[in-house]
This record gives C-alpha cells, sequence and structure tokens, in this order.
C-alpha cells in the first residue's frame, strides 16, 4: 500500500489550535507534554488524510539574528532571481516528491520531500542517535565553516540548558521530527540563478514514524510560516513573494519547482487564494463538470469549512459527500468501452475500470474531460490522468482517485488532480495559477527570469550574501531514460564489493534483500543476481531489476525512480561490505520472445542465443 504523506504540523507553543480531520474526527491532548492531535480511537482508513495546521498568535515571533530580517518591500516590478529545481520521485509511486538541496560549506546533499503543508526544513543531524536510515548521510555541524547555531531568545522554545533554540513537529499519523534550529548556506543547485542563501533550518535529533523508516532524508516546508524557507528567502528580499510546482504526469514522475516569481504563461488560469480564511493554499472552486455538463449540486459544496484546499502532500483527491457522488456517477455513466471491476485491495471499495488499454495518450478517448471553473469564470480542464491512477494487478486498468471524503465538508485536491501541470502560487497577489503543459521538459516551455548557470561555481552573490563560500554543489540530475522510452523491461547494473569466502551465499541473499530497501524496489518488481567475478575478497556482481512474471514491463516512472537512486549513489550498504561501487547500469525493452529456461535449459541458450536470467526466465537479449 502506497505511504501516503499527511501533513499535519502542529507547533509546541502553548497556543490553542483547530483541528482539520477530512476523515475522522481528532482529539487535543490536554496534558502538560507538548499539544498534539490524536487519530479517533475507532482507527483510520487509507483515505483518511491530514492538512496542516499552524498557530496563529496575535503577534507575529520571527527568530532573532541576522539569519531573518523583517520584510523589505519592493515594487512588484522589480527584477529577482529564483532558484529552479527538479523534482524526483513520484507521488503515487513513492508517496512524495524530492528535490536537492545543499547546506553547509562544503556543501551536503539531501533529498528533501516537497511539502506546502510544512514550515520547517529540516534534516538529519550526525549527533542524532534516533534518526532512520535515508537516502544521504546526515548533515555533519563540525564540517561546515558556515554552520552557526540560532542562541536561544524570546521569539523561540529552548533547549534545557536554554543555549540555542529548538523545534518539534508530530504529525497526525503518529511520525515526529524535533531537533535544534541552525542557520548555514544553503544551496539550490547549478540549474538556478539564485545564488546561495543563508537560511534556517532544523538539525534533527529524534525521528519518530514514518519519517524514521522513509527513505528521503527530511522536508523543505513551503508553507506560510517564519521558518519556512520562502519566507526567509521573500524576507530577505532576494525573491518574489512566489513559487511554483510542476509534477510529472503518469508514468512520468519527476517534474520541476521554482522558488520565486516567473513570467507566468498567457494560457495560466488563476482562483483567488485567501491567506485570511486559514493558513491553507485555497483556492475558489465554484463548479465540476463532467464531458462538458455541470454537475447538479450547488457550489457551496465546495466552500464547506476551509473550503477547497490544494496541497502538494496529499496524494488523491477527496470530495465532499454531494460532489463526490455526483462525480462518480458522472464519469462511470460518460466513460466508453470499460466495465468495472475490483480494486487492486479487496480491503478497500475502490472504483476501477478495465478494457481502456496501456496507453496513457489514448485515454481521453475513453474517460471523460473534467473541468473546474473558479470564481471568475475561468476554468481548468483535467485529462484522465488528473483523476485516475494505474490498477496495479490489471493491465489496462485505472481507478479513480477522487474519494469521499468522510465526515468533513472540506474539498482537499491532491497532486493527482495537478498532473502535467504547472501551478503557480502567486502569494504575493493572493492566488494560485494553473498551467496545462508537459512537466518533462518545462524549463523548454517555460520563460523564467534569468539564465541558468551552467558553471562550476555559482552566481556572483550579492552583498547580502558575502559570507558565502565559494563551493557549489554538483549539476542537478539529468533526465536517465529518453522521453519516447515509456515500458521498459529490465534495468541492470554492476556492483562492486568486498565478500567474506565462507559466506558468499549468505551475503549475496542479504546484498539482494539490501538493494531492494534502498533502491526504493517494492514488490512489483524482482531483483536478481546475474553472475558475478571475484579477485581474492573483491567481487563484481551484476544485478537486474525486472516486473513480475504477471507483467511484462515497469513504467518509466518506476525505471526513472530505480535508476536515479543507483546514477546518484542512493545506495548505502553496511560497513560489512568494505568501500563498494555502483557502475555500468542499462535499460533493456520489454523482451520480444522469452523461453522458460527450466524447459529451455539456461546453459544451453545462454551459449548460443547470449541470453541473461531474469527471475526465472530466459531473456534473449
Amino acid at each position: 500500500m502506497l505511504r501516503l504523506i499527511v501533513s499535519l504540523i502542529l507547533s509546541v507553543s502553548p497556543v490553542f489550535y483547530h483541528p482539520l480531520s477530512p476523515a475522522s474526527p481528532l482529539y487535543v491532548s490536554a496534558d502538560s507534554s507538548p499539544n498534539f492531535l490524536r487519530p479517533h480511537p475507532a482507527g483510520s482508513n487509507r483515505h483518511t488524510m491530514f492538512l496542516p495546521l499552524f498557530p496563529s498568535p496575535p503577534k507575529s515571533s520571527r527568530i532573532s539574528g541576522d539569519a531573518i530580517s523583517r520584510r523589505q518591500l519592493q515594487k512588484s516590478g522589480t527584477p529577482r532571481p529564483n532558484a529552479r529545481m527538479a523534482l524526483h520521485d513520484d507521488l503515487l509511486l513513492n508517496g512524495y516528491y524530492t528535490t536537492r538541496l545543499w547546506i553547509g560549506s562544503p556543501p551536503q546533499r539531501f533529498a528533501l520531500i516537497v511539502d506546502t503543508g510544512s514550515t520547517v526544513t529540516y534534516v538529519p543531524c550526525s549527533t542524532c542517535e534516533q534518526c532512520g536510515k535515508h537516502q544521504d548521510p546526515k548533515f555533519d555541524p563540525e564540517l561546515s565553516s558556515t554552520y552557526k547555531r540560532v542562541e536561544c531568545n524570546i521569539d523561540c522554545n529552548c533547549d534545557d540548558n536554554r543555549n540555542q533554540c529548538i523545534y518539534e513537529r508530530r504529525y497526525a499519523e503518529k511520525s515526529s521530527s524535533s531537533g535544534v534550529l541552525g542557520e548555514d548556506i544553503v544551496s539550490f543547485g547549478n540549474q538556478s540563478d539564485l545564488p546561495p542563501q543563508r537560511a534556517v533550518f532544523g538539525c534533527e535529533n529524534k525521528e519518530t514514524g514514518d519519517l524514521y523508516t522513509q527513505h528521503a532524508d527530511g522536508i523543505i516546508g513551503l508553507g506560510r510560516g517564519d521558518l519556512s524557507i520562502v519566507d526567509q528567502l521573500v524576507d530577505r528580499g532576494v525573491i518574489s513573494d512566489s513559487f511554483s510546482l510542476c509534477y510529472g504526469g503518469m508514468d512520468v514522475g519527476g517534474g520541476a519547482m521554482v522558488l520565486g516569481g516567473i513570467s507566468p504563461p498567457a494560457e495560466m488560469v488563476y482562483s483567488h487564494s485567501d491567506p485570511v480564511r486559514s493558513s491553507y493554499y485555497n483556492i475558489e472552486l465554484k463548479e465540476i463538470h463532467v464531458a462538458g455538463k455541470r454537475l447538479p449540486i450547488s457550489s457551496r459544496v465546495f466552500d464547506g469549512k476551509y473550503g477547497t484546499v490544494l496541497d502538494s502532500g496529499t496524494t488523491y483527491a477527496y470530495l465532499p459527500e454531494a460532489a463526490f457522488v455526483a462525480f462518480k456517477d458522472s464519469v462511470i455513466k460518460e466513460s466508453i468501452g470499460v466495465h468495472q471491476i475490483k480494486g487492486p485491495d479487496p480491503s478497500f471499495n475502490d472504483i476501477c475500470f478495465a478494457g481502456a488499454g496501456s496507453d496513457v495518450s489514448q485515454l481521453s478517448k475513453t474517460f471523460p474531460s473534467v473541468e473546474m471553473v473558479f470564481g471568475k469564470g475561468q476554468k481548468l480542464s483535467l485529462s484522465p490522468e488528473n483523476y485516475l491512477f494505474r490498477h496495479a494487478r490489471v493491465s489496462g486498468a485505472y481507478c479513480l482517485g477522487v474519494f469521499l471524503n468522510e465526515n468533513d465538508p472540506t474539498t482537499l485536491l491532491g497532486g493527482i488532480i495537478v498532473r502535467n501541470t504547472f501551478v503557480t502560487y502567486d502569494r504575493e497577489h493572493e492566488r494560485i495559477g494553473f498551467w496545462k503543459t508537459n512537466c518533462s521538459d518545462i524549463w523548454e516551455r517555460l520563460h523564467v527570469s534569468g539564465e541558468p548557470t551552467h558553471t562550476s561555481s555559482p552566481p556572483n552573490v550579492s552583498k547580502s550574501t558575502s559570507d558565502i563560500s565559494p563551493s557549489s554543489p554538483p549539476m542537478m540530475s539529468p533526465q536517465y531514460i529518453h522521453s519516447g522510452e515509456t515500458e521498459i523491461g529490465s534495468i541492470t547494473f554492476d556492483l562492486s564489493v568486498s565478500l567474506n569466502d565462507t559466506t558468499v551465499k549468505s551475503q549475496i541473499t542479504e546484498l539482494a534483500t539490501l538493494i531492494a530497501q534502498e533502491l526504493h524496489v517494492n514488490s512489483s518488481q524482482v531483483v536478481h543476481l546475474l553472475n558475478f567475478s571475484s579477485e581474492g575478497n573483491d567481487y563484481v556482481t551484476k544485478w537486474s531489476i525486472t516486473p513480475p512474471n504477471s507483467a511484462e514491463f515497469m513504467s518509466k516512472a518506476t525505471a526513472s525512480n530505480i535508476i536515479s537512486w543507483i546514477a546518484e549513489g542512493g545506495i548505502h550498504l553496511p560497513d560489512s561490505y568494505g568501500k563498494y561501487r555502483l557502475s555500468n547500469w542499462h535499460i533493456y525493452p520489454p523482451p520480444k520472445s522469452r523461453c522458460d529456461f527450466k524447459s529451455c535449459g539456461a546453459e544451453f541458450a545462454g551459449m548460443f542465443y547470449g541470453a541473461v536470467v531474469m527471475n526465472g526466465w530466459m531473456v534473449f537479449l
């Protein structure tokens, strides 16, 4: 089951909060410990999603010191740079999108979950004894010449010795992050024309729950709040009060992020976003049309409680009952040439359809178009990939990615709604813009201020960043799979390790499990040893990753994620394997013919036809 990112965040400051739970009530703990929300004792289900929760104290407070200053108001026309950053992973496959951030001098790299519901950016600290094993090494303040701790002051919570500011975030699905606040240079990658900047971030000393077990290192907070990376950059006057996200489409994954303003395309449609109503990024949704026909419901349905909320950390969409029933019935009625089947998980009553075929570009011939109509009548067109997800067990089948928001009148729109949509959170003008586009090649389609930097050193720094180290992060990750390739039959790669001759068999077995975990490979793919050679205790092993027997190929998104871990050093093995190295990765299309090697004979086929064994099959190359 996919892990769904929960974005409910609470501060430890003694402020009362109003809980938001789209599916079940929550209770506020009133003991002496820090306040947090507890799920209803009756339990929860997969479709329960929680939104960010922020305090609204009478007076806004800021961390003191030279890291953050009062916001310098500038004219909208003042040219300012922005940070162009790539997105990795896939919201439906991995449970989140990540981007790369570099902290310190010299820079230390981190893969951080992109979350509009979080207000703090945090990474594991080298002193953390209760942090999980993540993609990259922990941040070590001792290795950074520019690190400063945020001293205790009246505007922050302090440690027991009142020496340093601390933070704590508790999430409704019972995970948490806590640690100290530090200040250092943050770099955004060489596709960015925004030079490195000093910023305050959390250095974790403790993780629990999903934050402990996830592969990503931490979170980059894009919500509204003084510690948000967006607010800090805006307060320094280095970017406009805006940021944008672009999520890749079905089977593609990845995408792009821009911190700062852009020159909006003429085709972008806008909805007003009211920061006074709530801290959530909300929009004014008035109508939904399916196949050109308006759903027979009142526009007030989309205005209940917190209204219509857009959240990057939520996977699917959740509608109030009247809207959900009308939408579901209309999609079923307007779909052509498909029949309903059971969902991939018998625990849930998913609405799924078979008979549509595997080609995503042809889904509009089977499933209806959908339009969202905003307050001023502007319409956002949605394609089937914006409300469907692939059935995990039946080829050519799809399931409805819109669910009932039980017991809550809030309309919650998650990442599936904005696949292949460039979304601009224009906070300066209190609006959110939507532009349908191909997010996999967004830089060729979007005009942004300034040109991306492609040198080995960062751009010239301004006076406000004159103390920045000349160190620069590596180039942003390339696209590993050609845009024309959508079906991947297998991935192979070499792994050089040190093994003990007396325990080679058990170590190889352990390696297969470790590789699957480190590459974020789920049970639907198979990790298989193809062959190996050795010299003493040094082994060169060749591995393959293939889909199961029931599937002929893996999607481009799945393959891209796996290859990015391989190419970017995302595998971390125990010290017992010595110095290890991954190299020579290759992708292969689905095989044209297969032979069951148990009946054909592995040695015979391999000797005469040049084949490899993959998950019990002899695949001819």
